[in-house]
């Protein structure tokens, strides 16, 4: 069916091309290896196997280096070599090569961390149906389960020699913790985006907060716990137990 503003189409997109530093690992963390094929290789299964996403654009850097397999590469996804200094650049970066091919400005996208191997198709779904009509769209979320503290400010007084200590605890109420799949109309992140890029994205951690800067709010839905953004050795290992749990 052709997309038209009454009936959109829904497109992934994907930055590929941090460095992953904090994940120690040799390579950047999406090409580590879990059970056979890279990380990224996983995260980019789990979305082709999503019935309503039309395309997949992943974004890697200029110099990408990376051998990709052509065996399980989905058929509609492609790979573009327009990846920034930072992620907000990336997604940018994509979002303008995406309305210079021709992807329509009233389609949906969705960008999605390539860390995030463990997504499943069904709970990029239930986004999709849950702000397909949504005036603003949403992102994938979930409620803070733990107590949070705020460390003491080193500019108030000399760090402890035994490390950080706790200033305040927090109020949890309200509070969520921001996934990804992030959801939004194509144009309108586009735009978001541009605005951001004036102060060179200062402030963007996410998709959200590029649409949040212009008054808007977007929907939180919940999702699961295990859709984690691997970042640490140990989560390298926690994907590898989850990841061998569903073959």
């Amino acid at each position: 069916m052709p997309s038209t503003p009454d009936t959109p189409s829904f497109h992934a997109l994907i930055p590929c091309a941090g460095t992953g530093s904090r994940a120690g690992t040799a390579q950047a963390k999406q090409y580590q290896m879990l059970l056979g094929q890279a990380m990224v290789m996983h995260t980019l299964q789990a979305l082709a196997r999503v019935p309503q996403l039309s395309s997949g654009w992943v974004i890697v850097s200029p110099g990408d280096s990376f051998e990709w397999p052509t065996v399980n590469w989905p058929d509609h996804f492609r790979r573009e070599a327009c990846g920034g200094a930072t992620r907000a650049a990336s997604v940018f970066n994509g979002l303008g090569v995406m309305l210079q091919a021709g992807v329509p400005a009233h389609d949906w996208v969705l960008v999605h961390d390539a860390a995030r191997c463990l997504i499943t198709p069904e709970a990029v779904s239930q986004l999709i149906e849950a702000c397909r009509d949504d005036a603003v769209g949403g992102l994938l979320a979930v409620p803070l389960p733990d107590t949070l503290k705020v460390q003491t400010s080193t500019t108030q007084s000399a760090p402890s020699p035994s490390g950080p200590r706790v200033d305040a605890t927090v109020p949890r109420e309200d509070k969520w913790l921001a996934q990804t799949p992030q959801m939004f109309r194509l144009g309108a992140l586009h735009a978001a985006l541009a605005h951001a890029s004036a102060t060179a994205f200062a402030g963007i951690t996410d998709e959200s907060s590029a649409i949040e800067r212009l008054g808007q709010s977007p929907r939180l839905v919940p999702g699961s716990a295990h859709n984690l953004k691997v970042t640490y050795p140990a989560d390298l290992a926690f994907a590898e137990l989850v990841l061998k749990g569903r073959t």
